[in-house]
């Protein structure tokens, strides 16, 4: 998934549309209308009632981004990002974020040995199997 790169003048021209949204972040509409409906985006509405996104809403979305990408649930990173609005002091979030961290790394520590595992396996295998290869070859002559 790509991490927005609006530049600092650039957020500070805000308000975005959904469609610029979309298209920075190379997602649809739809994507931007679900977080929407999930509470981890609230954009102003024009008039119109178009939706307009500030910059508290573009940083949200490169933070569910980034926790999509380390394998958060979009649950979680609701938590993390709520945490946030409750303390703006962020210590609440930090903490969470540092615990759901925790988590996801002894998954990942988890899920590395058990690859480790079968590639060992698949390497004496195949091992075997060469050796087998290498003994018929042999006989054949």
């Amino acid at each position: 998934m790509k991490v927005s790169k609006f530049s600092n003048k650039e957020l500070m021209l805000m308000p975005y549309t959904i469609s610029q949204l979309a298209k920075e972040f190379n997602v649809t509409t739809r994507t931007i209308r679900y977080y929407e409906e999930l509470r981890l985006l609230k954009p102003e509405r024009s008039d119109s009632g178009r939706r307009l996104y500030s910059k508290s809403d573009v940083t949200r979305l490169k933070l569910i981004f980034r926790g999509k990408r380390f394998g958060f649930t979009l649950e979680q990173i609701k938590e993390m990002i709520h945490l946030f609005d409750q303390d703006r002091s962020g210590r609440k979030q930090l903490e969470r974020t540092v615990e759901y961290g925790n988590m996801k790394i002894e998954e990942i520590t988890i899920f590395i040995q058990e690859l480790e595992t079968m590639r060992a396996e698949m390497e004496e295998l195949r091992d075997d199997f060469l050796k087998k290869l290498k003994e018929s070859g042999e006989k054949r002559e």
